[in-house]
This record gives C-alpha cells, sequence and structure tokens, in this order.
C-alpha cells in the first residue's frame, strides 16, 4: 500500500499530489466542523430540554404522553427517542458502510446523510406548541444521518496520511470538530441570553438555535462535497483499479449478503477485535462521564445553569487544545501508550471529581478543564489507532462497526451510574463507580499487540505505536 511518503520521482507530479492531499486533509477537517454542530448545539443543550417541554404540553393529566399508541412519562420522551435512535442507527451504519465498500461512493453516501441530517434538524424550527412527534420524529432521522456520515467520515483516515502521520491527521480533524462545533454553540448561547432584547421569546430563540445547526451543517458539508474523492482511504496517486473497484461496479444488491461476510470475517482479525473490546469499554465510560456531568454538577455539587453553560463551553474550548497536544505526544511516544496515559488522566478526573466541594464554580470549572484536556485527544487518538488494524478497501464497513462499538453499548455506562445512585443515594458514588470502565479498558489495551494486529491486516507499522 502506497503511503503520503511514497510520492512519484518527477517533481511536479509530486507537487501536485502533495495539493490534492492538503485539499483532502481540509475538507475531511471541515467536515467535522461542520457535523459537530449537531452534537453541540442540538443534543447536548438545547433540543433535550426544550423537546421534553414540548412534550409536557401535549401530554395528558396523568403526565404521560401516547406515540404509536404506548404510554409514557413526557420526561422520558427525549431520552426514549434517543434510544430509539441509536438502535436504528446501528442496522443503518453497518448497511450503507458496505454500500459505500462495494459501490466506491463514499463521498456521496456520507454527504447524503449529512444533508438529509441538515434538513430534519433545521426542519427543528417548527417545533412550536405541542408537536412533540414531529420533534421526535426529526431527531431520529437527524441522529441516525449524524452517525451514517460520521462513520464514513472515519472511512477517509488511511487515504488521508501515512501511518506515521495518521495520530496528528486524526487530532487535528477532532479538534477543528471542537472548534466548530463551540464556535456555534458560543453564537447560540449569547442569542438565547440575550432574547429578550432581539424581541425573542426564549422557545423562538430556542428553535432558532436548532434551526442554526442544520444551516451550519449543511453550508459547510459543500467543503468536503467539494475537495474529497468519492472512494475513501486512497492516497493521491494511488491507483484504485482493483478488484474491489470493479466490485463496486455492479448493482448494490448484494450488500447484505456482503455485510454478514464482513461480521464473520472479522473473526480471523482477533487482534483487532480485542481492541474493538478495550475500545468499547473505556469510551463507554468516557460517553457516560460526559453525559451525566451536568446532572453530577447540578445535584451533587449545586452548580446553576449558567455554570453548566460555561461548564459545557470550557470543554468545548480546552478539547481543541488537549486534542492537538496529545496528537504531538503520541506522534513522540505512540498513540496506544498516548491512550493508555490518557486513561490515566480520566482516572484522576474521576477522583477528583468524587473529592470536589460543593457550591465552588471555579474547581467545577476546573473540573471541565481536566475532561476537555482528556476527551478530544483519546477518542482522537483511539479513531487514529484502529484505522491501522483495517484491510485495505474495508475501511467503511469497519469503521461502522466501530461507531457502533462507540453508540450501540451507551447504555452500560447509564445503567452503572444509575445502579449506583439507587443503592448508595450518592452522586459521589455513581461517578466513582465509572471508574471500573477505565481500569478494565486500560487492561484489555494494554494486552494488545498492536504491531500484531496491524501486520495481520496486511498494512504498514507505523514507526512508533
Amino acid at each position: 500500500m502506497s503511503t503520503a511518503t511514497d510520492l512519484p520521482e518527477h517533481p511536479a507530479t509530486a507537487t501536485d499530489d502533495g495539493r490534492a492531499l492538503r485539499r483532502m486533509q481540509f475538507g475531511w477537517y471541515i467536515n467535522d466542523w461542520a457535523n459537530a454542530a449537531f452534537s453541540a448545539t442540538v443534543l447536548t443543550v438545547f433540543l433535550g430540554p426544550y423537546l421534553t417541554s414540548v412534550a409536557k404540553e401535549a401530554a395528558d393529566a396523568q403526565g404521560n404522553v401516547h406515540p404509536l399508541g404506548l404510554s409514557i412519562r413526557a420526561g422520558s420522551f427525549f431520552p426514549y427517542t434517543v434510544s430509539f435512535s441509536v438502535l436504528l442507527s446501528v442496522g443503518a451504519m453497518l448497511l450503507l458502510g458496505t454500500v459505500a465498500d462495494r459501490t466506491g461512493r463514499h463521498k456521496e453516501l456520507m454527504c447524503g446523510a449529512a444533508y438529509v441530517g441538515s434538513a430534519a434538524t433545521m426542519g427543528m424550527f417548527f417545533l412550536g406548541g405541542d408537536r412533540y412527534l414531529l420533534g421526535g420524529g426529526l431527531l431520529v432521522v437527524a441522529n441516525i444521518a449524524y452517525a451514517v456520515s460520521v462513520a464514513l467520515s472515519y472511512a477517509y483516515l488511511p487515504g488521508l496520511a501515512s501511518p506515521d502521520e495518521r495520530d496528528a491527521v486524526s487530532s487535528k480533524g477532532w479538534a477543528y470538530g471542537y472548534a466548530g462545533g463551540g464556535l456555534l454553540l458560543i453564537a447560540n448561547l449569547a442569542l438565547f441570553q440575550g432574547h429578550d432584547a432581539f424581541g425573542l421569546s426564549s422557545g423562538t430563540a430556542v428553535r432558532i438555535c436548532l434551526a442554526s445547526a442544520g444551516l451550519w451543517w449543511a453550508i459547510f458539508t459543500v467543503v468536503p462535497l467539494l475537495r474529497l474523492p468519492s472512494r475513501a482511504g486512497v492516497l493521491p496517486g494511488q491507483p484504485t483499479s482493483t478488484a474491489r473497484d470493479a466490485e463496486g461496479a455492479e448493482p448494490a444488491a448484494g450488500s447484505l449478503r456482503e455485510l454478514g461476510r464482513t461480521l464473520k470475517g472479522m473473526r480471523r482479525y482477533p487482534l483487532t477485535l480485542l481492541y474493538l473490546g478495550a475500545f468499547l469499554c473505556y469510551n463507554d465510560g468516557i460517553q457516560t462521564v460526559v453525559s451525566q456531568a451536568s446532572l453530577y454538577g447540578s445535584e451533587e455539587l449545586g452548580m446553576d445553569q449558567t455554570s453548566l453553560v460555561v461548564a459545557v463551553l470550557l470543554v468545548q474550548i480546552v478539547a481543541i487544545g488537549g486534542a492537538l497536544l496529545l496528537g504531538r505526544i503520541a506522534h513522540r511516544f505512540g498513540a496506544k501508550s498516548t491512550i493508555l496515559g490518557s486513561l490515566v488522566g480520566w482516572v484522576v478526573t474521576l477522583a477528583l471529581g468524587y473529592f470536589m466541594p460543593a457550591h465552588q464554580p471555579a474547581w467545577f470549572y476546573a473540573l471541565a478543564c481536566m475532561i476537555g484536556l482528556v476527551l478530544g485527544g483519546s477518542q482522537a487518538l483511539s479513531r487514529s489507532l484502529f484505522s491501522h488494524m483495517i484491510p485495505a478497501g474495508r475501511e467503511a464497513e469497519y469503521f461502522s462497526v466501530y461507531k457502533v462499538s462507540d453508540r450501540g453499548t451507551s447504555w452500560m455506562g447509564p445503567l452503572v451510574f444509575g445502579l449506583a445512585y439507587q443503592i448508595t443515594g450518592s452522586y459521589r458514588s455513581a461517578i466513582i463507580s465509572l471508574l471500573v470502565f477505565f481500569v478494565i479498558g486500560f487492561a484489555v489495551l494494554l494486552r494488545v499487540p498492536v504491531r500484531r494486529a496491524i501486520e495481520a491486516v496486511g498494512n504498514p507499522v507505523p514507526e512508533r505505536l
């Protein structure tokens, strides 16, 4: 397999390939910049409370709503809808990842999913009154589209850099994502906080914020649409006429059979599966800390809404530098060692959170900064390390499985968190219970022979691991 350093000898051709590679990289970075707005503005901050209030407007005297004939509490409608969308996104990612690899239309499927998601997000402007079913439907469509688009974007990573440069490229992409998501979130929070000055009700301000995320996503997706090639995983100057390209010329009707073969074929690479197991465990801990930090801050530490919003922004901002910093550390010490170090950082962060005094915003902001420092880097390096363990030509399929392990097990951490609180009645016990995910993930990752895993799939081994 060619690398970014294996450029043709002719100087003009080498220069052209270098320009093409930089164009591809920038298009990929902007893709993260574009879709992070949905995650930060919609999922993390605005949609949950607003959709819950809309559901309560439609509730009966007992406080229940009745989607599809089911009777559920209005306050549970948003989390149930998110869970439902995650389950559907698992199948969509696996199927469309296989279709992308068979047809070679990674860009078309990735950007198509982005525009479906952005349209659904812009449609959230119309969530007035008691239209909770409209909100639930748009959330399901947008979240599935977001998952598919992100999984397909990951498939581009092997074609964006040589093995030794991949950690830095992945970290830079993650930094762009936090920067884009954070920038729009700052603007939206300013609009929301000053909605009276603009002559807007709070509900109208929220709906504008939601729609702005979809518009941002749509506008900036133009850049990857113009700059990325149709097929992922191919470096500039590298021949693309392979057996899989010929196979991709056929209709995609056999994608389900191909998906079955992919899942069965992964058993030939047990070391890749072992790495996925480690990632599944520690990433579930990461996602749970991020999702439950606001609850811990409000219920246990007595933080008000303003303090929680400031903490969210600090995480976004510090994560930019954290991703870039850990990328540089990985360049010197290797991705595996850096990820292991970041997991130690997560353990220290949880321990400090456990002992943190209540009603002290400065300490809570420090905790947010620590989360941001290790958040972006640990995820970016996990992505780049996995990219080395994928058989060439199956990037979208394998990264779809990777994203399934990211999203499909997101119930385990909250379950442990909830059980710990139910048993002890203390959110401090609940937050410290999440240590188990980082300890087990660290132990499993420590046992992964990364060099052998990369060699087993036939990829070149980076100088530092």
